[in-house]
C-alpha cells in the first residue's frame, strides 16, 4: 500500500488549502468568468488543468530520477519545501495580498484562445513547478519504493482537488465577488486562516522529520 487513508486525507487537506490561496491560475480563471461568463472560465480552467498534468509529469519523472541517484537529496528537498510553505504563508497574510475576485478588464476571446491562455498561464507559472518539487517530497516515502507511482497518485489528488475547487469558484464568481465586496473582513480572515494553516503544516513537517532523525 503506497499511502494510508490518513496520509491521503492530510495531503488532500493541504492541497485544498493551497488551491484556496490566490495565485495566477485562480486569478485568471475567475477574471475570465467575471468578464466573459462562467463557460469562458471553465474553458480556461481546462487549459490550466492540462498545464498541471505537464508540470506533474515533469516533476514526478525528475524527482524519481534525482532521489534514485542521490538519496541524500531527499532531506534537502524536504527542508526546502517546508521553507517554501512558510514563504507561501507570508504571501497569504502580508499587506496588499492578491484579490482574485476583483474584476479585470480582459477582452472576449474564442474558446481556443481561452484554453491556450489557461494552459500557458499555468505552464509558465514558476510557483506550480516549485509547488510540485518542494511539496510532494513532504509526502513521499522512498523506503516504500515506487516513487513514480507515489508522485502520480499525489498528483491525481492535487489536480482533482484544484479542478473541483476552481470550477466551483468559476461558477460562483459573480456571487462570491458580490459577497466579498460587502464583507471585506471575511476576505482578510480567510487570508490569515490560510497563512496560519500553511505555517502550521510547514512546522509540523519539519518537526516530524527531526523526530524521525
Amino acid at each position: 500500500m503506497l499511502f494510508s487513508l490518513q496520509e491521503l486525507l492530510l495531503f488532500a487537506l493541504a492541497a485544498l488549502v493551497l488551491v484556496l490561496t490566490p495565485g495566477p491560475n485562480m486569478v485568471y480563471c475567475v477574471s475570465r468568468s467575471l468578464t466573459q461568463g462562467p463557460s469562458a472560465g471553465l474553458i480556461s480552467l481546462t487549459g490550466v488543468v492540462l498545464g498541471f498534468v505537464v508540470h506533474l509529469l515533469a516533476a514526478a519523472l525528475g524527482l524519481t530520477a534525482l532521489l534514485a541517484a542521490v538519496p541524500l537529496a531527499f532531506d534537502a528537498i524536504r527542508y526546502a519545501g517546508a521553507a517554501y510553505l512558510l514563504w507561501m504563508a507570508w504571501q497569504a497574510v502580508k499587506p496588499g495580498g492578491a484579490a482574485p475576485f476583483e474584476a479585470r478588464n480582459l477582452p472576449h476571446d474564442s474558446p481556443r484562445t481561452l484554453f491556450l491562455m489557461g494552459f500557458m498561464t499555468n505552464l509558465l507559472n514558476p510557483k506550480v513547478a516549485m509547488f510540485y518539487l518542494s511539496f510532494f517530497p513532504q509526502f513521499l516515502h522512498p523506503e516504500r519504493g515506487q516513487l513514480l507511482q507515489q508522485s502520480l497518485t499525489l498528483g491525481a489528488v492535487q489536480i482533482s482537488t484544484s479542478a473541483a475547487v476552481n470550477a466551483l469558484l468559476v461558477l460562483g464568481a459573480a456571487r462570491v465577488a458580490l459577497f466579498l465586496n460587502r464583507n471585506a473582513a471575511w476576505m482578510r480572515a480567510q487570508r490569515y486562516f490560510m497563512g496560519t494553516v500553511l505555517g502550521l503544516l510547514a512546522l509540523k513537517l519539519l518537526t516530524e522529520k527531526k523526530a524521525a532523525a
